[in-house]
This record gives structure tokens, C-alpha cells and sequence, in this order.
């Protein structure tokens, strides 16, 4: 394509009149779409669908009229764009909540987004990074993507290390006047939302203009492009070279905050099994690593990746590191597109490790406990009631992989549904406010990972990462002088015993005179403090050296020895009760 920019747009393309204008009709057809929905919604289920005779029918054409609204919402957003498109896709990922129904119709949006005019992209080119033709030897006129906020081409910059190709790159621009759009859209929204909260179901469980707040606080974050360059490399910070992760390199000399240049990193797409399989990578280790990428940025980073839809991720070999034979292919997992991320304050992070130990643990009540603070159950909720249920759910879904559990037996849905049947109906759930992204990205997570492997246990993870908070918080908590003054106690155990049976060879030991009931017991705790000496003394001799291990450079090893101390003292303990 010639780079050669289009000129600069005259004041008579379009006024600051026609600009209000078009805000204005923008705003009333956004919320004129809603109104109606609303009163359809109001109309068929609230007040058609509680009469008795015609109210059966009602419901059985529930899942029809849902479809068709997510229908007429994709129409509206595809010939809208901005907001709208974002927010189709950010409900399409809420599998965990809405109907399948919408789900299905809303999931092609990302597909959808009608690219912006190339005369356009030229423009907002020329402005932000001046004449294009001395900064990029190639340009490909058809965009690589089109997204609800910019669209991505690929490029070759002019590089003194390949002067005559130039650097493969990719350039992402936003759309031009989308900080407009955006502004005029997040208003309607805030006016549907209100209408939302006078429907008290809805306002007893979510604050829905606080939902919104956040939704558009971090869409406004995606639109400084500079902060998503930012947002890079604090997340390529978070992951060494062995956690087989890869970030891009932006070239900050031509970023700007509407135009980001960065490397391209084209790979697989997680959705091409085949192309998976024929590098020979195994798409469970896949899911296995995207786990563990996600379980460091929640737990250890609290920064996340927040958006991590397939067409983020990608995958690349890399033959260049050693393996030995009969090994599968090494790879990295790419992640692009850095302007949608979470944050999780400490606090909330806190909570976070204490329900995943709770669920490692099978702990109802610690589950119960962390999910109040988060702030998931209204104010009058029957805590003890939700810690009944949650510990027969628990019961019956725990060891289950994702294909059982996205096909539950009928039988035992009926049967839970019978048997907390008040919690159904009073529903005393809410949603968090900060909980929207990290939900979403969960739920994306949890469908990826079932895709690559359908028969992923997710307990086997729970279970992983459980333990690896409980060893962390056991090792915060038991400080240098804990362990030794718990090594003084089990140190004096063998010494006690040596003294008796010292004793007991003089012929010096002395026992009272007792009922042949009384003797008997005390002639049984001698013995089981005798069979005691070997193991006590083994137990001793490996938490001194686990500390020593601990204090010094080889903190695991210590670790492994504590552990073996406490194994064999539990088992001395039981063979003696």
C-alpha cells in the first residue's frame, strides 16, 4: 500500500453540531434498544407469565425470546461498535450466568467487528507518529483484526539490522473519535442501569451502576495505549524464562496513546488442535500450563490477565531449548493485548487463598466464612444454611472432571434442588463489584481448559495449588522460634524416656502400689513411652537438620524434612493411642 496519508480533514467534514447530533441519536437509539427489552422482559415474565392458565406457555418460549434479543443486540452492536461490541463480548464470556441461548448468539462478535476505513487508520497514523514512510518500509492494507476499540495491520519497520525486509512488527491504531463513542455509550448505559435497580431482586444482589463504574474505568485504561505497554512488562515481570510464558516487545519509540508498535508474535491459536498436534504438543499440557500461569498471576501477582479469549493467546515452539529424547516439544504460551487487566488488592487476595485452602480442606465453613468477607452473600443471608449445602455439594461434585460436571446428573439436581429449595427461592447471593473481571476471565480460563482436555479433574488443581497456599501460610506463620522451642519439646521426650529405663536396669525404678487395674494402666503407658524413644529420636534428628536446611540455602529440602518428622511422630502417635 503507499503510506502517503490522506489530507487533513477540513472542518466542513463534519461540525461540532453534527457531532452532538449524531451523540444524541446514538444515546436515544441505545437506550430506546433497552427500554424495549425491559418492557418486553417486564411484560412476559412479570406479569403474562404469572398467570396461571397462560403461564406455562410463557416459560417454554423463554429461551425463543432471550435469543431473539440477543439476536437484535448483535445486529445493534455490529452497527454501532464501540461499547456496545465490548460489551457483547464481555457477556458472551459469562458462561457461569447467562442462558446458553445468548451465549451462543453473542460468542461471534469478536468476529464481527467491521474494520475502519484505511484512509482513516492513515490518518490517525499521520497525527500521532508523523510521515509513516520513514518509519515502516511495508505496510499490509488488510487489517490482521478488527476489535470493538482499534484494529491491528501487520507492518515492517525500517531497522538497521535487516535493512532491506525491515523488522516484522504489529501495529494496533486505535479508531478514530472512539473516546467520543465511548463516552456517549457508558452514559446510556448508566441511564439503563438505573431503570436495572428498581426492580428490588436486582438491587438487593447487585449494585449495577457500581458494576458498570468499573466496566468502564477499565475501558477507559484500554484506551492509553501507553498504560497497556506499561501493563506488559509488569506482566512480564511476574514470569521467568522457565515458566514458559512470552511477552512481546513494544518499541516505545512508536507508541503512542492511540498507536502501538509492537513485535509480531504470530503463532497457533489454541483452537487448532491440528496444527497443535502436528508440532507435536500434547493440548493437556497446554491446559496444564495455562493453569499454573493463571494460579501465579491470582495468587502470587495479583495482576491478571484479564481478557484471555483465544484470540489473545498463542502458542510457539521452541525447539532451541534441550530436551531429551522421548520428550514432548518445549513451548511458550504468547499473550497479547495488555489494556484489559485486573488488580487484586491484598486484602482480597487474602480471602481468595483462604477459600481455595477451604476447598482443598473440603472446609464448608472456612469456604462459608471467605466468601461472606468477599462480600458474595446479603446482609440477612443464613450463613449456617449455606454451610450445609455447600458441604453436600462438595460431597457429590468433589473428584469429578469437566465433562461430569457440565453434565450433572439430573437426578441429584432434582434431588439438591429439593432439599434447598429456600435457598433457591430467597437467593441470598450477590455479586461483588471488584469480582466482574477476575469472573470473566475464570470463566474464559475454565472453557479453554475443558476445550484442550476434556477430561481435566479441576481437583487435581484445587488440590495442587491448596497445598501450595497452605505451605506458604504455614511457613509465614511458624517462625525459627516456634520450630525450636516445638524441637526443645520433642527433644525432651527421649531424655525422660532414657532416664526411666536408666532407672529401670539399676532397679531403682519405683512404682506405687496400686489396684491390678491401676498398675496395669501404667505399666501400658511405660511400654508406649518406651516404643516411643526411636521414633522421637529420628523425628528430632530430621527437624534439626531440616532447619539447618531451612536457615541455610536449601529452604525445599528443609521442608521435606520437616514433613518426614511430622509423618513419623503421626504415626507413633496412632500406633500408641
Amino acid at each position: 500500500m503507499s503510506l502517503q496519508p490522506p489530507p487533513t480533514p477540513t472542518p466542513s467534514m463534519i461540525t461540532p453540531t453534527q457531532s452532538e447530533s449524531i451523540d444524541r441519536l446514538r444515546y436515544l437509539r441505545l437506550t430506546s434498544f433497552f427500554a424495549g427489552v425491559i418492557a418486553q422482559i417486564i411484560f412476559w415474565d412479570l406479569l403474562i407469565g404469572r398467570i396461571w392458565i397462560v403461564g406455562p406457555i410463557v416459560k417454554s418460549r423463554r429461551s425463543l425470546r432471550f435469543r431473539r434479543i440477543a439476536r437484535r443486540f448483535r445486529f445493534l452492536s455490529v452497527r454501532m461498535g464501540g461499547v456496545m461490541i465490548k460489551l457483547g463480548q464481555f457477556l458472551s464470556a459469562r458462561v457461569d450466568v447467562l442462558p446458553p441461548e445468548i451465549i451462543e448468539e453473542l460468542i461471534g462478535l469478536q468476529d464481527e467487528v467491521p474494520p475502519v476505513p484505511l484512509d482513516e487508520i492513515k490518518r490517525v497514523l499521520q497525527n500521532e507518529l508523523g510521515d509513516p514512510l520513514r518509519i515502516f518500509v511495508r505496510w499490509e492494507d488488510q487489517p490482521m483484526a478488527a476489535a470493538s476499540l482499534g484494529q491491528t495491520h501487520r507492518a515492517w519497520l525500517r531497522s538497521m539490522a535487516e535493512p532491506i525486509e525491515g523488522q516484522p512488527v504489529v501495529v494496533k491504531v486505535q479508531r478514530p473519535d472512539i473516546e467520543r463513542l465511548v463516552r456517549t455509550d457508558l452514559t446510556a448505559l448508566q441511564r439503563v442501569s438505573g431503570w436495572i435497580m428498581k426492580y428490588r431482586p436486582i438491587r438487593r444482589r447487585a449494585n449495577v451502576p457500581a458494576l458498570l463504574d468499573e466496566f468502564g474505568a477499565t475501558l477507559w485504561e484500554e484506551l492509553d495505549y501507553r498504560l497497556e505497554v506499561q501493563n506488559a512488562e509488569r506482566f512480564a515481570d511476574i514470569f521467568d524464562d522457565g515458566d514458559g510464558v512470552y511477552v512481546p516487545e513494544f518499541f516505545t519509540r512508536y507508541c503512542t496513546n492511540r498507536v502501538l508498535t509492537m513485535e509480531n508474535v504470530e503463532g497457533l491459536k489454541l483452537t487448532e488442535p491440528e496444527g497443535i498436534a502436528a508440532v507435536g504438543i500434547d493440548p493437556k499440557q497446554i491446559a496444564d500450563r495455562l493453569l499454573d500461569i493463571y494460579f501465579k498471576q491470582v495468587f502470587e501477582a495479583s495482576f491478571f490477565h484479564a481478557d484471555p479469549h483465544p484470540g489473545n493467546l498463542f502458542l510457539r515452539t521452541r525447539p532451541d531449548r534441550p530436551r531429551l529424547a522421548g520428550e514432548p516439544m518445549p513451548f511458550d504460551i504468547i499473550f497479547i493485548d495488555f489494556g484489559m487487566m485486573g488488580h487484586i488488592p491484598d486484602k482480597t487476595n487474602e480471602l481468595l487463598q483462604k477459600a481455595l485452602i477451604s476447598v482443598t480442606t473440603r472446609n464448608a465453613q472456612g469456604l462459608t466464612d471467605a466468601y461472606a468477607d468477599l462480600g458474595f452473600f446479603l446482609p440477612d443471608a443464613d450463613l449456617d444454611r449455606i454451610t450445609f449445602a455447600q458441604e453436600k455439594v462438595l460431597d457429590q461434585i468433589w473428584g469429578r472432571d469437566l465433562m461430569d460436571l457440565s453434565n450433572p446428573d439430573m437426578a441429584e439436581v432434582v434431588e439438591l434442588g429439593s432439599e434447598f429449595r429456600d435457598l433457591l427461592f430467597d437467593f441470598p447471593f450477590q455479586i461483588p463489584q471488584n469480582f466482574i473481571y477476575l469472573g470473566r476471565a475464570l470463566g474464559i480460563l475454565s472453557g479453554l481448559s475443558a476445550m484442550l482436555n476434556p477430561e481435566i479433574n479441576p481437583w487435581y488443581y484445587v488440590e495442587k495449588f491448596g497445598r501450595k497456599l497452605v505451605l506458604r501460610q504455614s511457613l509465614r506463620q511458624v517462625g525459627l522460634e516456634t520450630i525450636l522451642k516445638t524441637i526443645r519439646e520433642y527433644a525432651a521426650v527421649p531424655l525422660q524416656a532414657k532416664r526411666v529405663l536408666d532407672n529401670l536396669e539399676r532397679g531403682k525404678l519405683k512404682l506405687n502400689v496400686a489396684p491390678d487395674n491401676q498398675m496395669q494402666r501404667q505399666l501400658n503407658r511405660l511400654e508406649k513411652r518406651t516404643r516411643q524413644i526411636n521414633s522421637t529420636l529420628v523425628a528430632v534428628a530430621l527437624l534439626l537438620s531440616g532447619t539447618v536446611l531451612y536457615v541455610g540455602d536449601s529452604a525445599e529440602l528443609g521442608i521435606s524434612f520437616w514433613v518426614a518428622a511430622g509423618l513419623i511422630q503421626f504415626i507413633s502417635t496412632i500406633r500408641n493411642l
